[in-house]
């Protein structure tokens, strides 16, 4: 009897259970009416999983088929860097997407709208982010400026690390890393040190005195280049007799190199080796002068002024 009893009990308090889970499924999946949108608990929660997920597998897809091509050789490593953004922006739309429809019940006409809604509030608001943007895309596009690239943008210069959605990261020298907004990239003047031939011509202006000879400055400038580390001998070095100056001489000399993200420590090492061999061969470097040329100057006749006098004590040389 006592066995019957328990039994009675398990069962009551088994389906008192199902009856409190039920109604809890019951209010996670009760939908709320939110203008055209039905939501409940059960599909946001569902959409935030699948939004999680997608950016846990675009970021790690993106990974994993940067390092497959890596092993390709033949591909520029800054296309392998262009294929592997362009895929991640995918999948993070395509999990948008579904993460959208899922928590939200979206179809395609509604996220239409809402983008379209979305584009107008960021073309009053957010025209800058926006401009970045799209610029963002330009970039890994058209590829003016791609990862590795050697660039300089106004008094900066560098080496791009990575070219991200809104930002452009430039290391410098100093390993000093410059976020730059990609609008800027796009519509100001950038001077790409890598682009195409990876060979960049380097030039050097160098002014000297007025009654130097211009031969041996010449053959002095073709005797710098020849010595100096990272400067190529095909193209030769040529030099350039620019102008005359106002006292001075005006030479340019002309270098190539295949290194040019070193070619301010190649100026400098130009720079140092074209004062020693001037130095050593005679060759003066200018200095502003001043001529004062005195006609017809009378000298007055006074009692006061013996020491204007050309035969005065105080004008003769000992």
């Amino acid at each position: 009897m006592s066995n019957s009893v328990m039994s009675n009990q398990s069962f009551l308090l088994m389906q008192e259970v199902g009856n409190v889970l039920g109604r809890f499924w019951y209010y996670l999946t009760l939908e709320f009416q939110l203008g055209q949108l039905r939501v409940s608990v059960v599909s946001v929660v569902f959409g935030a999983i699948v939004l999680t997920i997608t950016i846990i597998v675009s970021s790690a897809g993106s990974k994993l088929l940067e390092r497959r091509i890596a092993a390709r050789r033949h591909i520029d490593p800054g296309l392998r860097y262009t294929i592997a953004r362009l895929v991640k922006y995918l999948l993070m739309m395509v999990g948008t997407l579904i993460a959208l429809r899922q928590a939200f019940g979206l179809d395609l006409t509604s996220i239409a709208v809402i983008f379209t809604a979305l584009s107008v509030g960021i073309g009053f608001g957010l025209q800058y982010i926006a401009a970045d943007i799209a610029s963002g895309f330009i970039l890994l596009f058209e590829r003016p400026i791609r990862v590795g690239d050697r660039i300089t943008i106004g008094d900066d210069e560098g080496d791009v690390q990575s070219i991200n959605l809104r930002t452009t990261v430039v290391t410098t020298n100093d390993r000093v890393a410059i976020i730059v907004p990609n609008s800027k990239l796009v519509s100001q003047r950038v001077v790409n040190w890598s682009y195409g031939d990876p060979r960049a011509r380097i030039s050097i202006p160098v002014s000297v005195a007025d009654d130097s000879d211009t031969q041996l400055v010449t053959s002095t400038l073709l005797d710098v280049a020849k010595e100096v580390e990272n400067v190529l001998g095909d193209p030769p070095p040529r030099v350039q007799f620019l102008k005359f100056g106002a006292y001075s001489l005006d030479f340019r000399l002309l270098v190539w190199t295949n290194q040019p993200r070193r070619n301010m420590q190649i100026r400098s090492d130009i720079n140092y080796r074209i004062a020693r061999l001037f130095r050593e061969r005679g060759i003066k470097i200018p200095y502003p002068k001043q001529e004062f040329l005195l006609r017809n100057l009378e000298l007055p006749e006074h009692p006061d002024s013996e020491f204007l006098r050309p035969d005065s004590e105080l004008l003769r040389e000992d």
